[in-house]
This record gives C-alpha cells, sequence and structure tokens, in this order.
C-alpha cells in the first residue's frame, strides 16, 4: 500500500479520543495506542524523524490503520490496555496482570466490606471500574468513610456468631468510624441501606446521596468545623466532575457480542464489539452494498451471521438496536438504558465514524464520483427527468410587513455558489403579501435569465407550502417555462415536498442526502435574506433621521450615531456634547433643527 493510501486514511480520522491500530503489509498487528485527538497523535507518526531507530523502523512497516473511537480519554487509557493484552503488538510493552487496573469491590457477605482491589474474585461479589488511578479510589473510600460507618475488620459476621458474642467491637467503634455490628449494636437492615446508598454512588447517581452530603457538611459547619467541611465540599466536587464509571468496562457484562447497523440509501456499516470479562476485546466494521433496498433488520441478520462465523464467535447473547432472528439458542438483548445501551451506543458511534469515513475519502479520492453519485440519487428521490445540477431556491423576508425583500439560493452540484446568490426589493407589492412578492420575483429571475440567453436551473425550490408553490408557478407559466424546469414547495415540516397539481407531500427519508441538501438550501435562502433585510431596515432608520437636517451629511450622522447609540440619546444631548464630538458649527445646526421640531 502506498504513501497516498495511507495519507488518506489519516486524513479522514475523526477529531476524537479513542485507540489507534497498525497493521503490517501481512495484516499483522505492529502497535496499539491511545490518542485524546485521533487524527493529531496519527499524524505525528508520520510527519516527521523520530529519535529512535525502532520507531522509524515501525512507521516504514504500517501499511492499514484501524481505530476505535470512544467517548473520554480515560475509556481509551482502559481499551488500550485491553487490547495489548489480547492482542499483544509486536511495538507494544506488554502489561502484565499484576499491572492491572485497582476496581472497588462490594464483598459479597453479611455487613458487607467495600475495598480496593486489583484482583476480581468470582464469588458474587460486585466490582466497580477500573478507574485509572488508586488516587480516585482513594479519593472515593474516605468519601464513603465520611459519609459511612462502615466495618473495616474482616471478621465473619454471621447471625450465629454475632448472637454466640464471639467478637468485641474495636477502636474503630470507639471513635466513631464503626456502629459495632460485630456486638449486634446495628442492625444488618439498616447497614445493607448505607451499602445501597453507596453502590448508586459508585455508578454516578449522587441524586439521593446529595442529602447524605449535605448533612454531613451542614453538620460539620454548625459544630464549627469549617475545614473539615470545605475537605467534605473538596471531595465532593472532586467525584462530581469525575466520570465514575467506565462506559467501556462493567464486570457483569460478559462474553457478549455487540452489533449495530448505520445505512444510507446505497450502503449499510455494520459495527461489531467482541465483549469479554467486561472489556471491549475486538471492534470491526464492515460495508454492505445495497442491491435491493434491503432493510435494516435484513442486512443486520445476514452480517451477523458473517461476523459470527468469521470471528467464530460462540457467545450466547448478543446485544442489538432492534430485534432480529437468529435462532432459538442465541439471547436477542435490545437494551433501552444502562451499561448495555451504553455500549450499544459506542457501537452505532462507531459505524457513523466508519460511514463518514468511507464518504469522505470517496470525496477526496474522486470528487465527481462522489458529485455523481448525490445527484444521481437527488434524481431518484424526487423523481426529476434529469440530475439537478443547478438548483435555486427563493424565500420570502418581511418583518411587519416593513421593507420585503425575497432571496434567491444558487447551488451547483450540490454545493453554494455564493457568486451567483441574488437579492431582490418587493417593487410593484404593497404591504406584506408574501404570495404575490413571490410570483414577483420568480418572474423577474427567470425573465432576466431568459433575456440575457443564462442558463436555467433543473430544479427550483420554493420555501413555503402549497399557496407559495401556486404563486410561483403563475410566473413560471407566464414565462413558458412550465415542463422545462422542475418546481417544488418545501413546508415548515422540511421533510413534506410539494409538487404542483399534487395535494399530497412526498417525504423524504430523515437519513438522506437529499433532504440535508434541500436543508442546506432553505437555511442559506432564509440566513441570505434575513441578513439583507436587516440591512435594509437599519439603513431605513437611519435615513429618516439623516436626511431631515440640512447642512448635515451622512457620514456626520453616522458618526454621531455610533458615539450617541441612537437619535433619541442625540436628540437629548446638549451643544457642547455634540460639538465634542463633531465641531461646535455642525453642533449648532443639530442642536437649532431638533429645538425648532419640538416647537
Amino acid at each position: 500500500m502506498n504513501l497516498a493510501t495511507l495519507t488518506l486514511q489519516i486524513q479522514t480520522l475523526p477529531d476524537s479520543p479513542g485507540v489507534y491500530q497498525y497493521y503490517d503489509k501481512e495484516g499483522k498487528i505492529l502497535y496499539v495506542g491511545k490518542a485524546k485527538n485521533l487524527k493529531k497523535r496519527v499524524s505525528s507518526y508520520f510527519n516527521k524523524i523520530h529519535d529512535t531507530a525502532k520507531t522509524n523502523v515501525l512507521v516504514k512497516k504500517i501499511v492499514t490503520i484501524k481505530h476505535i473511537v470512544v467517548p473520554t480519554e480515560t475509556d481509551a487509557l482502559l481499551l488500550e490496555n485491553n487490547l495489548i493484552k489480547t492482542l499483544q503488538p509486536r511495538y507494544n510493552v506488554l502489561l502484565r496482570d499484576d499491572k492491572s487496573y485497582p476496581w472497588l469491590c462490594i464483598k459479597k457477605e453479611p455487613f458487607s466490606r467495600i475495598f480496593a482491589t486489583r484482583r476480581m474474585v468470582k464469588d458474587g461479589s460486585e466490582y466497580f471500574g477500573p478507574y485509572t488511578s488508586f488516587k480516585t479510589v482513594n479519593t472515593i473510600l474516605e468519601l464513603i468513610k465520611e459519609l459511612y460507618p462502615l466495618r473495616t475488620c474482616n471478621y465473619d459476621l454471621s447471625k450465629s456468631n454475632i448472637e454466640s458474642g464471639k467478637f468485641k467491637v474495636c477502636l474503630e467503634y470507639h471513635i466513631g468510624n464503626c456502629m459495632g455490628p460485630c456486638e449486634g449494636y446495628e442492625t444488618l437492615e439498616n447497614y445493607q441501606k448505607q451499602v445501597d446508598a453507596i453502590r448508586e454512588i459508585l455508578k454516578g447517581n449522587f441524586k439521593e446521596s446529595m442529602k447524605d452530603f449535605k448533612r454531613v457538611m451542614t453538620n460539620l459547619a454548625a459544630d464549627m468545623h469549617f475545614e473539615e467541611a470545605q475537605k467534605i465540599k473538596e471531595k465532593i466536587e472532586v467525584l462530581e466532575n469525575y466520570q465514575s464509571r467506565s462506559t467501556i468496562v462493567n464486570p457483569k457484562i460478559t462474553n457478549i457480542d455487540v452489533f449495530s447497523i448505520v445505512s444510507d440509501e446505497s450502503a449499510a456499516y455494520v459495527n461489531f464489539l467482541q465483549i469479554s470479562h467486561g472489556s471491549i476485546i475486538r471492534s470491526h466494521t464492515m460495508e454492505i452494498k445495497k442491491k435491493l433496498d434491503e432493510t435494516d433488520e435484513e442486512l443486520l441478520e445476514l452480517a451477523i451471521v458473517e461476523l459470527r462465523e468469521r470471528f467464530h464467535l460462540l457467545s450466547r447473547e448478543v446485544i442489538v438496536p432492534f430485534h432480529v432472528d437468529l435462532g432459538e439458542n442465541i439471547k436477542i438483548t435490545v437494551p433501552q438504558l444502562g451499561d448495555k445501551k451504553q455500549i450499544l451506543d459506542l457501537s452505532i458511534r462507531n459505524a457513523k465514524f466508519y460511514r463518514i469515513e468511507q464518504l469522505k475519502q470517496l470525496q477526496i479520492v474522486d470528487p465527481d464520483r462522489h458529485t455523481k453519485r448525490i445527484m444521481a440519487q437527488m434524481q431518484k428521490d424526487l423523481r426529476l427527468p434529469v440530475e439537478p445540477r443547478h438548483i435555486e431556491c427563493f424565500d420570502n423576508s418581511n418583518i411587519q410587513g416593513t421593507n420585503p425583500v425575497a432571496a434567491c439560493v444558487v447551488f451547483k452540484d450540490g454545493k453554494p455558489s455564493k457568486k451567483d446568490y441574488r437579492h431582490f426589493n418587493i417593487k410593484t407589492v404593497e404591504g406584506p403579501d408574501d404570495f404575490a412578492s413571490m410570483t414577483e420575483v420568480v418572474y423577474r429571475r427567470y425573465k432576466r435569465l431568459l433575456d440575457e440567453n443564462e442558463p436555467l436551473p433543473q430544479l427550483i425550490i420554493i420555501d413555503g407550502g402549497k399557496g407559495q408553490l401556486s404563486s410561483a408557478l403563475k410566473s413560471i407559466d407566464e414565462l413558458g417555462l412550465r415542463g422545462k424546469i422542475t418546481i417544488i414547495g418545501i413546508a415548515k415540516r422540511l421533510e413534506e415536498l410539494f409538487y404542483p397539481g399534487d395535494s399530497i407531500p412526498l417525504y423524504l427519508d430523515k437519513r438522506s442526502e437529499t433532504l440535508k441538501i434541500i436543508q442546506h438550501l432553505r437555511n442559506e435562502a432564509h440566513r441570505f435574506g434575513i441578513t439583507h433585510h436587516r440591512d435594509k431596515r437599519s439603513k431605513a432608520a437611519l435615513n429618516s433621521s439623516i436626511e431631515s437636517i440640512p447642512g448635515i451629511g451622512e457620514k456626520t450622522m453616522l458618526t454621531l450615531i455610533q458615539h450617541f447609540k441612537s437619535v433619541k440619546r442625540l436628540k437629548l444631548a446638549t451643544e457642547k456634547e455634540i460639538s465634542d464630538v463633531i465641531g461646535v458649527s455642525k453642533a449648532k445646526k443639530i442642536v437649532e433643527f431638533y429645538k425648532a421640531t419640538d416647537e
């Protein structure tokens, strides 16, 4: 694969956090790395000579770049760790298991202990994390200790042991850090309520627990312990700003495959994430070219069967965005919220990025082919006799009937052609009559194009429903252009398109590129029209107060308006204040003029 292909791969990388993987010409993994900004990080490998010979050798071997986008840098760190352990790339330092990240454990036992650990034991205990630093873990544990007096001993606090008086309270009880469940001073029910509250904190749900935070702070402040209250406040702030739970990993989600699909008119993109022991160990996206306008359900089913066979997947549960039929032996999960939904969203995000990347590559490598594809799609979607290479869109702008104007924006090959944009001041219509204004503007525009022998558009879009469309059609008929140009109206609900003589609107797919281009046209027409309208109103307002003062020119008046901000303030200003800005003689004329008009 040549340098141009690599450059193209880099150009289309997203500016998002994620993990990148380098492969050689034989498809072997060379290196896995994490990045805050994928495009910047990967580019840095190729735009300089590196200090170490090994890095230079690595760069020479790179043929393919793959990436996985993730929501945060923390997620990228964790995913990098998982992939290095699983794939063991040649140029990575291998992270051994003793270097794994810390977890917080709620032990499965009576009067549960909560502690930090690097080892996960499958005994039914709950694990939260992994966290990327022990500092965060210690902050959480300290906060829990401040809020809830839990035991730190490792006694077996079974009912029989407590009742037989086997244990005695320790120093932690006497200094108020523990309520003494070992001697039966605290009930199991009360203790577990505290554990439930802590579980919510670890999940990032501080809503219920915030009362406890405030209670501790208020009590400390009431007892004049302001320093301790401030410390609690600081710890709360640390936790609120910390994303307490990774969306990548949850130890309860194990040996599950996640599939999602993103599609447009011509192709579908299916992303697959393999989850093992709560971690993503593989991500793959495939493109499927549509042949017969297949549904997303049909394509996803086909893709899942293919991917499971290709990667020898044996999981008994799959997470998907909607129900698919994969036989009786596989559990289908369509999550609505929670961890599984977050992982599905991550998969969808990767599929979307892949699609954008593919379209960008096509646009860079072969812009003509990209344009042809969009034009062919628009012709098909809008039922046009020819490709709409030249489109014009009209919009009326009048606010409370003042200074009516209209805008015509022009798109060529699906892109704005700003040099061809035109403004129209309404000449023949009195008052705010949008319909009559549209008739006038469309007539003037195409009369001129015909007179000057300029090329006509293949498509005219009128911003408005049936009424505006009918008004524009009057001019099209008068000019004898009916049948030569397609004209359609777009309603306020953008996806509704109206055609002449058809009372039922055409609805466009919200995901279609055709709708996006029409939306862009409409927005441009609106923006262009409103800008002109504002300029015209401002000038009219200024002119009304300038022209009536003899001996004072427009430039002088502009200087005054800029200084005093309004005509009203200028009228109230003293002769001295005005003369400081424009001189004595002109100031005298203005003061005398306003004095005469007030009498």
